[in-house]
């Protein structure tokens, strides 16, 4: 059975190793990308709220509840 305080040391270290290697977005790239994600939210929004709107209308139309 391994030292389990060592077991985690050694996550630990490979851990801020592996995270060292990884490449951080800009300030600006950062930014851009949740311009991005915000844009496309806000039009599936729309998108889902007229399709939301006319399926319910057909289904009243459907149902004679006019």
């Amino acid at each position: 059975m391994t030292n389990p305080v060592a077991a985690i040391q050694k996550l630990y270290s490979e851990t801020i190793r592996e995270l060292k290697k990884c490449t951080w977005p800009t300030r600006k790239e950062l930014f851009e990308s949740t311009r991005a994600v915000i844009s496309g939210l806000v039009i599936m929004t729309v998108v889902v709220a007229v399709l939301d709107g006319v399926f319910a209308a057909a289904v009243r139309l459907i149902a004679g509840m006019n």
